[in-house]
């Protein structure tokens, strides 16, 4: 879309229209003020060199185009020409909702493989909360990975596209081995707090029991309360003797256990619930328990992208003043010889 980024610069336009209109008035009543002399022939001179008074007069026409060609060329370089890239703001309705999900070592095990695909925890939670993720749009979505730390790997955003694609490349482990329930939310409700009230969620999803927080998680959850965040929690895996990948290539049984009584009680201080993502059935009952909270209303611009174009006239201007330049020069040569 092209517009003018200073239009008001136009008013100058006619600025030399009126110096033409005033200064011969001016210069003429100066020169009344003078002494003058008077050659009563001057008409026949006139008459004895037409060809030179015509070349004059057209001079001086050329040369005014040209000089009010450059002033219009350098007044709209003034006003700053400018393409932007069409833009709109749209008013949206939605949840804020930060996504909390557990990386830890433990959820390399592998209690949800089939007879044909080892399939870890870490996998079923991309899948599960992908799916999660695509029936969100419209939605606020940010991303909080933690295991022994929590980090905030995507702040808020619509592009529920990159937060899917954020979650994918994580990989079992790599914010440590053990388990910040507390930390992590924390940090979800220190990055909503500032969000509009009645939409603010945090959806907590783990495997094991909280052992490296530095915040206890019911401390966490009772600040969550305060702050109006409502957190749901998703346990995933089975409690028990579970296989898990040895470093030699193979698996092992290994014992482990998820703390489901902290989980129950961090949703029921905050109104949410708990689920049990044993299978991916029980993940629909969270989609009605959202769909119930006050949505908020949110302008957003989508982009907003300028480019200048004032180097053109500008580059314009300058070359009709140098071609004025060059003709008058030229004229004068010609008049009165090199």
């Amino acid at each position: 879309m092209f517009h003018f980024h200073s239009p008001w610069f136009a008013l100058l336009l006619p600025l030399p229209l009126l110096f033409r209109w005033l200064l011969p008035a001016l210069l003429k009543e100066k020169h009344n003020e003078g002494a003058e002399i008077y050659f009563p022939a001057v008409h026949s001179l006139k008459t004895i060199f037409p060809a030179c008074n015509a070349a004059k007069n057209k001079n001086n026409f050329t040369f005014f185009c040209l000089l009010l060609l450059s002033w219009i060329l350098l007044i709209v370089a003034l006003m700053q020409p400018e393409n932007v890239d069409q833009f709109r703001q749209v008013k949206n309705e939605g949840y804020d909702l930060m996504l909390a999900v557990d990386i830890s070592a433990s959820m390399q095990a592998l209690d949800f493989s089939t007879p044909d695909k080892a399939i870890n925890r870490l996998d079923v939670t991309k899948e599960v909360v992908g799916n999660f993720i695509k029936g969100r749009q419209g939605d606020r979505l940010g991303l909080i990975l933690f295991g022994q730390n929590a980090y905030l790997h995507v702040p808020l955003t619509l592009d529920t596209t990159s937060v899917s694609r954020m979650l994918n490349d994580a990989v079992p482990g790599m914010a440590g081995n053990a388990t910040a329930i507390g930390d992590a939310i924390g940090l979800g409700v220190r990055t909503l707090r500032e969000r509009p009230p009645g939409s603010r969620v945090l959806i907590l999803l783990t495997d094991g029991e909280d052992n490296a927080s530095s915040i206890p998680p019911l401390e966490a959850a009772k600040l969550a309360k305060q702050y109006g965040v409502r957190i749901y929690t998703i346990g995933i895996g089975k409690k028990g003797i579970v296989p898990f990948p040895n470093q030699f290539g193979g698996y092992g049984m290994v014992e482990v256990s998820i703390d489901e009584e902290l989980l129950k009680e961090i949703a029921k201080e905050t109104g949410g619930h708990y689920f049990s993502a044993t299978n991916q059935k029980m993940l629909a009952s969270i989609y009605a328990n959202i769909n119930q909270l006050e949505k908020s209303e949110a302008n957003e611009t989508l982009f907003l992208i300028r480019e200048p174009l004032y180097q053109y006239p500008l580059s314009l201007s300058l070359l009709v003043l140098l071609a004025l330049t060059l003709s008058q020069l030229l004229y004068r040569r010609a008049l009165y010889g090199s």
